[in-house]
């Protein structure tokens, strides 16, 4: 009789694309989505949970850079080997088009307009690369059935406010403001109708941040030599049919009015255009009523966001102080959330044209700036472990980390083999503990604890003279009543 074949042990690695997230990563998203969502709270949005998985067909066309439903997603079909295969359902690429889908079933039980907040991950099936994940958190907020662009000027108040309470401070951002009608006044000045050339002239548009007036007009027209010296075709326009993409490229002053009345000369008589102007000016007259001056919002026309999502106003917060990327070279933090108007998404259900604006943040690209400025990912502490010296007296061990935890005291009993004392330290030291509690028999029988401060000992470890050693311990021995607060010290000591 053959011999079974072994089989081979799964590989414990995590898939491509994809990471894991420990402790102190976790901690931090959980404490700043908190903080995101009393914001969006204190502006009147309702929180949502909807299913992480969806069907292909709810989901649509929307997700960028594709051309079919289930491309750039997770998908797959409910009973594909059956006589009936069911339906194709996808991971959610994001939070957007699952509201379009909630609001379009549950209309008629929802209050018009529908504020909504929704925090959570999304998957994206796309090749995976440095700091770019196939999952990651986003955190949406969205008002359904509002008209109004003030409905969109709330959106941009709500997101500088929302920066300010995660630690971005005033001067370190700036939330940058658009409107898709304008850039459809533009292309009716040009002539250009749908089609190939107005899709090349729209991607040449979103290279602006990176190849600057000069870098657009050459691709417009004859192409250009990129850094690499690599020749890339332009689009063919003549300089005439060029220029009206440049003047609204280059029609941002330092005066909001100036600004304005450039815009409103690159779209000409386009009737589109210049209602997009308008929604730009009131946008403007309204943060400047609620106190957002130009150091917080300005008006942009080089924001170009989701070209076939967007139906009006668009919008972009952006980090403007520099960081240092792998090279060593000096660069903007960039963008770290946007959104716009999509009046269209809800109409794919209904049949009806339903407005609606939001914003996105992407929550790891925040917690990474944090990180950055040095107001997250320092070392996590770690809970007070109770050391067990005599597993006979578990109960009392016990009895020590229930006072510490009803204190509202982080804190532990070490659950692993007492026998080696030093191995309780170590682990200790691997948790980040701040405070070790040890208790013996004698400690037992005389009353007391011995309470030791694993922060301080280390400092001390590491260069302090024997004589020192003896004028700072980091040990003390207390009476058990008084074990509360002498943690509680030494806990808020190590703080300062």
């Amino acid at each position: 009789m053959a011999k079974p074949k072994k089989q081979p042990r799964p590989k414990a690695e995590t898939p491509k694309g994809f990471r894991d997230y420990f402790g102190a990563e976790v901690t931090e998203r959980a404490e700043m989505l908190r903080r995101i969502a009393e914001v969006y709270h204190r502006y009147g949005f309702d929180a949502l949970e909807s299913s992480a998985v969806e069907t292909v067909e709810a989901l649509g066309k929307f997700l960028p850079d594709v051309d079919r439903p289930n491309e750039g997603v997770f998908a797959w079909q409910e009973d594909a080997e059956g006589d009936k295969p069911g339906d194709w359902l996808a991971l959610r690429y994001d939070l957007t088009a699952p509201l379009a889908r909630v609001y379009a079933q549950h209309r008629n039980d929802l209050p018009t307009p529908y504020r909504r907040y929704a925090m959570g991950p999304v998957w994206r099936n796309e090749k995976p690369g440095p700091g770019r994940y196939r999952q990651f958190y986003q955190c949406d907020a969205d008002t359904v059935g509002a008209p109004s662009v003030a409905a969109d000027a709330e959106i941009c108040a709500m997101l500088a406010d929302t920066l300010e309470e995660v630690g971005i401070p005033r001067g370190d951002y700036i939330v940058r403001v658009n409107n898709r009608k304008v850039l459809n006044g533009v292309l009716e000045v040009m002539g250009l109708e749908e089609g190939e050339a107005r899709d090349a002239v729209l991607r040449t548009i979103d290279k602006f941040d990176k190849v600057g007036e000069e870098g657009v007009r050459q691709l417009l027209t004859t192409g250009r030599k990129d850094a690499s010296g690599a020749f890339i075709e332009g689009v063919g326009l003549s300089e005439e049919q060029a220029g009206p993409v440049l003047a609204f490229l280059t029609s941002k002053s330092e005066v909001t009015t100036e600004t304005l009345a450039n815009l409103r000369a690159a779209v000409g008589e386009s009737q589109t255009g210049q209602e997009g102007v308008q929604e730009l000016e009131t946008i403007a007259e309204l943060m400047a009523a609620q106190g957002y001056g130009a150091d917080r919002v300005v008006i942009d026309p080089s924001v170009v966001r989701g070209l076939g999502y967007y139906t009006g106003p668009v919008f972009e917060a952006e980090l403007t102080f520099e960081i240092f990327d792998e090279k060593g070279r000096k660069r903007q933090f960039g963008s770290v959330a946007g959104g716009g108007r999509y009046d269209d998404l809800v109409k794919r259900f209904t049949g009806q044209a339903v407005p609606a604006t939001g914003v996105s943040i992407g929550v790891d690209r925040l917690l990474a700036a944090l990180r950055e400025k040095g107001r997250m990912g320092g070392e996590a502490q770690g809970p007070v472990v109770v050391t067990v010296m005599d597993r006979d007296r578990m109960a009392d061990y016990q009895d020590m980390v229930g006072e510490l935890r009803r204190a509202g005291l982080r804190a532990e009993v070490y659950l692993g083999n007492p026998k080696n004392f030093g191995n309780q330290m170590k682990y200790a030291d691997k948790r980040g503990s701040p405070v070790a509690v040890i208790a013996g028999s004698d400690e037992f029988d005389c009353g007391v604890v011995q309470i030791k401060d694993l922060i301080l000992g280390a400092k001390i470890a590491e260069s302090a003279t024997l004589e020192e050693w003896k004028e700072r311990p980091s040990q003390f021995e207390v009476a058990r009543s008084e074990l509360v607060a002498k943690v509680r010290e030494i806990i808020d000591g190590q703080g300062q």
